[in-house]
């Protein structure tokens, strides 16, 4: 969102507002008087009229108001406040399951009290389920225009939130940094106007325009917001682009000894990724980019051949894996295919033996190993490479950012502004991936091309009445030579969900 300036000292912390009441809203993310007014209703109520309960209309959100006649605390089937109220000389039962001491003052017989909530036919006539109420005076009028709804949290009520709203929107400048050729061209109102507007909306706007949010006040935050964030990641690409790393210039020679000796040829999406690679690791500063593609469809041999540019240049390669079983796979291919390039590939994992693993560390500390594979052990504090120049993280998502950055800091040696290159594998676009992706942390490569003579992939969906018919059809398959592999949701038997185990 477009900075908003104030005019006195309303972007301090919330100093006007009490210390509980604070510590609230910054649960909810709220901390200037910037925060409170872009504080946007989730939705909006009608309470512009009162309902008797004959005409209320069943399975909708109602207001009525009547006098409290009756309130008391029912201990059984369950614990509950019931308050009857008196709306137009017909009762209504409100009933409250979860409930403050307090309220049984406050809901009083007596007190008259605007009610919100779906009014429903019970067996003993109208009642409400834990609904809204405000204490309200015999002459209160009612709101002229829809009234908003905020996100809020536990102990925060609607009003107290709305007032602090007020408050800031009266004491906040809202003037528009965006160049009026831009709005004009965009159709789009002022920005002021439209945070006010979506505070306060007019009752001749259609409730249905706010709801889905199609109005113009809401098109120009959208707008603001999408702006923020461009900006933000251009922000963040320039940061990057001030990082140091080693250039990794690409010589071939390895490489071409390594494509000559395999027994396939690179698919066009296998080259395409390896081209973007290539020349991100020749740049002087960090590649960050993440390798993406179908199970089988090749990335770890373009993997192998980024190492080998590193390689080429004096550098060291961490190849990581989340298990032991995926980081032991690449260790016999990378080893595979590298060894017979006199490049000395070592295994790190903590299931190695004392003398195993002190070979393996002296190995990468000495610069020995121009390639060390292995699980978490590879950023272990007594893990020292002698020049790390590009680290390749498989099914990266199941690490966590701080796991990553562990890793990449073995890099960074004395030089503190330098950090090796980063090369990330995944076979899913998971959601946290994408977002890394968004925020301009990755750039994306895909391999969307299997090799030629695979068997494309037929999915079916069979119902639990059918588990003999699979479970025969597996045993076909193994009894032809073929293999087969069967996931379980649960490893071990849960009482909370009924799914099957291993």
């Amino acid at each position: 969102m477009t900075r908003i300036e104030p005019l006195s000292d309303l972007d301090a912390p919330l100093s006007w507002v009490s210390p509980g009441v604070r510590d609230k809203l910054a649960k909810l993310g709220i901390q200037t008087s910037q925060d409170l007014v872009l504080h946007l209703p989730l939705r909006y109520e009608d309470q512009t009229r009162l309902y008797s309960l004959r005409e209320a209309p069943l399975g909708q959100t109602v207001q009525v108001e009547g006098v409290v006649t009756e309130t008391k605390i029912q201990p059984r089937p369950r614990r509950m406040l019931l308050c009857t109220v008196d709306v137009r000389g017909e009762p209504l039962q409100l009933r409250f399951f979860n409930f403050y001491p307090s309220q049984l003052k406050q809901l009083s017989v007596g007190t008259r009290i605007r009610v919100l909530g779906e009014v429903r036919r019970g067996i003993f006539g109208a009642e409400m389920p834990h609904p809204r109420y405000r204490v309200v005076r015999d002459d209160e009028a009612l709101p002229a225009g829809l009234t908003p709804v905020y996100p809020t949290t536990a102990g925060l009520a609607q009003r107290t939130l709305t007032q602090l709203i007020e408050r800031a929107l009266r004491d906040t400048d809202l003037s528009d940094t965006v160049p009026d050729v831009i709005t004009l061209a965009l159709k789009l109102p002022p920005l002021a106007s439209s945070v006010r507007l979506l505070h306060t909306p007019d009752p001749r706007i259609p409730s249905n325009a706010l709801e889905d949010r199609s109005h113009p006040a809401w098109r120009r935050i959208k707008f603001e917001e999408l702006l923020a964030q461009q900006l933000s990641m251009r922000k963040h690409r320039q940061r990057r682009d001030s990082v140091r790393a080693e250039a990794l210039p690409h010589y071939e020679a390895l490489s071409s000894r390594l494509l000559a000796a395999l027994p396939f040829h690179l698919t066009g999406a296998q080259q395409r990724a390896w081209s973007e690679i290539r020349d991100d690791l020749a740049r002087p500063h960090p590649m960050q980019r993440l390798l993406q593609g179908d199970v089988g469809c090749g990335k770890t041999i373009v993997a192998a051949l980024a190492a080998l540019q590193a390689i080429e240049s004096g550098a060291q390669v961490a190849v990581m894996a989340p298990t032991e079983i995926l980081a032991e796979q690449n260790f016999n291919k990378f080893r595979a295919w590298l060894s017979p390039l006199d490049v000395s590939v070592v295994w790190l994992a903590g299931t190695q033996t004392k003398a195993q693993r002190r070979e393996a560390v002296a190995k990468v500390a000495s610069g020995e190993a121009g390639v060390a594979v292995g699980t978490h052990a590879l950023f272990q504090s007594e893990v020292e490479f002698a020049r790390l120049g590009l680290c390749i993280v498989d099914e990266q998502h199941r690490f966590g950012v701080q796991q990553r950055l562990a890793l990449r800091r073995k890099g960074t040696g004395q030089d503190a502004e330098s950090e090796p290159h980063q090369l990330m594998m995944s076979a899913t676009p998971i959601p946290r991936t994408l977002a890394m992706s968004f925020y301009a942390d990755l750039d994306v490569s895909v391999i969307d091309e299997l090799p030629p003579g695979r068997t494309p992939v037929v999915t079916k969906l069979l119902a639990d009445t059918r588990r003999e018919e699979v479970e025969q059809r597996i045993l076909d398959a193994c009894m032809q030579g073929g293999q087969a592999y069967w996931v379980c949701p649960l490893i071990e038997e849960s009482e909370a969900l009924q799914l099957k185990t291993a």
